[in-house]
């Protein structure tokens, strides 16, 4: 048969993903911690940590899921070939969602009856299945969950590309993926471009993570014997993979506790990697040079290695279902983010197919086996056909987009505007258009306050502002960031309570540490919650809690417990109804020491947010901190169930064994990884 691209729809039984929250994104990311071990190179060593960001404002968190599915339709795009059938699913990020291999009939990725959420994501919500995409910074990335804008590309050549594209807020680049599937070819091609827009050198980070089946006979093959292991710990150590703790780790299964593998692949070195089974079917992910690291991660044989795979990957039969992921970055680690200089272009070609190795060699002395998927990986899709296909994607890249699919959010429309007004370079979006119609309600307030601006010098010292009118600003229930957004809200034209609220949602966003930036920071809080009723544009009572709760983060963040948790129940006092705020603001209480608050915040709340899982577990945690253990074991003995579990943070399997010693956790409970 020809290669064909079609639109079809798939029905999912998908958990409701739930609002975004309302609070603005300042808090500083929840990150493992890790260290850099014995071995490992210096450059490797040096990118350890350069580039991280602060938080992941200005995105909003997603954290209202539940663990409820119904069928719901998603717009899905399938390629076809004799060989191969992909489908895309650009409404969650534009996952690969499934990959069959049709002359065995083979899945070759790891996907799931039903998609549910777990907080695994630098959003929290994170779905596991398919290849995903990730951009910005280590983690799942902000749009893992979120839809692409999607459309089909016609080439001049007669191919049909399935393009997806979106504007990354956290380091304000396009990114964009193309996916065809050309005539008789074995494989699946992936081309992904960045652009940097900006005019500075921007931390770059992107990997493509594909979830495979794992198997007893599953292997994972590479183009190097040595690699740079983390354990759960978060030690990274430079390791053979064949010999790690007693066993060969090529092998899922004989990994006893969860760990990443990141191959040192010489520079001469195709970039491959091979996850075979046991009849020698399995994905190959094979790319251009530009994409250079490979990763096996495993979830480990452990009891709650096995829960999180259950809880990520639930069946309707009830069997589960293992998997372990191989993916492919542009640096050696995910430690690293890569400098991409100001006004760069990057692409790279992805390719995957199976692999269809001997299953003898692949299972024999791991020279041999990589010898073998080398030679297998060439027939599959030789050198030569990567870099004709990288050729093709270069000269497609900017092609308009022949039919829209999928509508991304505003938020690149709103960043062309933005860079208009502040006369600031952009990009060719010929290939990659923001069009006007997809700002939504999110976007309506920052596009009104750049059109009541427009032709206004910015700077408020500027002769051309002064003589401008005032026009406060309204408000927005969204958030932005940028110092040209900062000079537009400061600018006395522009002044308003709304204005001062979210100049120090930005300054905070922002914000080091340091004892001097967090007295800053909660000045600009104390001057919004001080200003007058009497004003134009008074503040709202949800920009009044939020400002309440911006200050008691950054009053606690300065050691000041006391002010800080007096804070957050003044604002949970005031919106009693907020289920982000009361679990933030007993999180820190329960963490600051004052669990008599976290009890205090709960028996205040109505009881639809009392009965919340993660409620429920933070009640029983400060029981537990309070001295009554009797209390908190009632509570988890009757069952609680917290859809947006995080591992080392919502310990229900810890909190088990403090509350009832001696007793065994329950199968349900058992999500430590320790």
């Amino acid at each position: 048969m020809t290669s064909t691209l079609r639109l079809t729809t798939r029905m999912i039984e998908l958990a409701e993903l739930g609002q975004d929250s309302p609070m603005p994104s300042v808090q500083p990311l929840l990150e493992p911690p890790y260290t850099v071990g014995e071995g490992i190179p210096a450059e490797v060593a040096a990118g350890v940590g350069w580039g991280k960001v602060k938080n992941i404002y200005p995105y909003p968190m997603q954290e209202s899921y539940s663990r409820e599915v119904s069928p719901t339709e998603l717009t899905a795009v399938v390629l076809e070939n004799e060989h191969v059938r992909a489908l895309f699913l650009p409404q969650l990020g534009g996952r690969l969602w499934e990959l069959t291999d049709k002359a065995t009939g083979k899945e070759l990725l790891h996907t799931q009856d039903r998609i549910m959420f777990g907080n695994l994501a630098l959003r929290n919500a994170w779905f596991a299945g398919g290849i995903e995409y990730n951009i910005g910074t280590r983690g799942h990335s902000p749009t893992s969950s979120s839809p692409l804008h999607s459309a089909i590309v016609r080439t001049p050549e007669g191919q049909e590309v399935l393009r997806m594209w979106e504007f990354d807020r956290l380091r304000e680049v396009v990114f964009q993926i193309d996916a065809w599937l050309p005539e008789n070819s074995p494989v699946v091609f992936v081309a992904v471009r960045i652009q940097n827009p900006n005019d500075k050198t921007v931390p770059m980070y992107w990997w493509s993570n594909a979830a495979v089946p794992q198997t007893p006979a599953t292997r994972v093959i590479a183009p190097a014997r040595e690699s740079y292991a983390t354990d759960y710990d978060g030690s990274m150590t430079r390791v053979d993979a064949t010999h790690f703790h007693g066993a060969d780790a090529t092998w899922p299964i004989n990994n006893a506790q969860a760990a990443d593998f990141f191959f040192d692949i010489a520079p001469q070195e195709r970039r491959w990697e091979v996850a075979a089974d046991g009849s020698g079917d399995g994905l190959a992910l094979v790319s251009s040079a530009q994409l250079r690291g490979r990763k096996l991660f495993v979830w480990g044989e452990t009891v709650g290695g096995h829960r999180w795979q259950e809880w990520l990957t639930p069946t309707v039969s009830g069997e589960p279902r293992r998997y372990a992921e191989i993916q492919a970055g542009l640096a050696q680690t995910q430690f690293e983010h890569v400098p991409m200089p100001a006004g760069a272009s990057w692409q790279w070609v992805e390719a995957y197919g199976n692999a269809a190795l001997d299953p003898a060699l692949a299972a024999g002395p791991w020279d041999d086996a990589v010898a073998h998927g080398a030679q297998r990986v060439e027939d599959l899709v030789s050198e030569a056909a990567i870099a004709e296909a990288l050729s093709d994607a270069g000269r497609w890249a900017d092609l308009a987009p022949t039919e829209m699919v999928v509508a991304g959010s505003g938020w690149g429309a709103l960043e062309v505007l933005r860079r208009r007004h502040a006369t600031m370079d952009w990009l060719d979006g010929t290939g990659t258009p923001f069009a006007p119609e997809t700002l939504t309600a999110d976007q309506q307030p920052w596009l009104e306050l750049l059109k009541s601006n427009e032709g206004i010098v910015e700077k408020p010292f500027e002769p051309a502002a002064v003589k401008a009118g005032s026009q406060p600003f309204g408000g927005a229930g969204s958030f932005v960031r940028g110092l040209d957004w900062e000079d537009l809200l400061t600018a006395s034209r522009n002044a308003s309570a709304e204005a001062a609220f979210h100049h120090a949602v930005m300054v905070h966003a922002r914000a080091s540490s340091s004892a001097g930036d967090l007295a800053v920071v909660a000045d600009l809080y104390r001057t919004v919650l001080a200003g007058s009723p009497t004003a134009a544009v008074p503040l709202s009572p949800r920009s009044r809690v939020l400002a309440l709760r911006g200050l008691a983060l950054a009053l606690l963040a300065a050691g000041d417990i006391t002010g800080g948790l007096a804070q957050f129940s003044t604002a949970c006092a005031l919106e009693v109804d907020n289920r982000w705020l009361l679990v933030e603001a007993m999180t820190m209480a329960v963490d600051s020491g004052n669990a008599e608050l976290a009890l205090e915040l709960v028996s205040r709340a109505p009881q639809s947010l009392a009965e919340l899982g993660r409620v429920k577990f933070l009640q029983a945690l400060a029981l537990a901190r309070t001295g009554d253990s009797a209390a908190a074991a009632e509570i988890l003995k009757a069952g609680i169930e917290v859809p947006d579990l995080r591992e080392g943070v919502n310990s229900l399997t810890e909190l088990w064994r403090e509350v009832c010693p001696g007793e065994d956790v329950p199968a349900e409970y058992q999500f430590s990884m320790q």
